[in-house]
């Protein structure tokens, strides 16, 4: 069965969630660098984190967020990096990546682009059906990235 790592990147918090399709969750969380840490460090975290989940699961794919672009040209510089780990673990096996538009996930879990964040987790433990809302946030936001990719790229098979 397909298997489906969604990544919410950030350099202080970096969601994951690992989805077996259609919707049978197989873990998720959060990468955590410390903030103390120069940024080359916390990239390096970024990436070695990442390259685990893709030895530990193996998915097929792997759908993570598009750029959003911030008034701060700083932190959209250091999110596009962060980003940019996931792109080198995931091509350095050969696993193909898929990015969605926040609101093309939120759309796809909850039928709303412009769902808070907090409707999205209910969504995700519900559709997932999870004792708990998943934590932190941007764990679910990476779930919404697996559901969504799920549906783009392997409904019906």
């Amino acid at each position: 069965m397909t298997v489906i790592l969604g990544i919410d990147p950030g350099t202080r918090i970096c969601g994951y969630g690992i989805l077996r399709v259609p919707h049978e969750p197989l873990d998720f969380g959060a990468i955590r660098p410390p903030s103390h840490l120069p940024l080359e460090k916390r990239y390096q975290i970024l990436f070695e984190g990442i390259e685990v989940l893709l030895e530990k699961y193996i998915p097929e794919a792997v759908a993570v967020e598009a750029q959003f672009v911030n008034k701060n040209p700083q932190s959209t510089l250091k999110l596009g990096m962060a980003k940019g780990m996931v792109f080198l673990a995931a091509a350095r096996k050969g696993i193909p990546i898929y990015e969605y538009a926040p609101k093309k996930a939120k759309l796809a879990v909850t039928g709303k682009g412009g769902a808070s964040k907090l409707q999205v987790q209910r969504m995700i433990q519900m559709l997932l059906r999870l004792p708990h809302l998943p934590e932190p946030e941007d764990a679910a936001d990476a779930l919404a990235l697996a559901i969504c990719c799920a549906h783009d790229q392997y409904q019906g098979k």
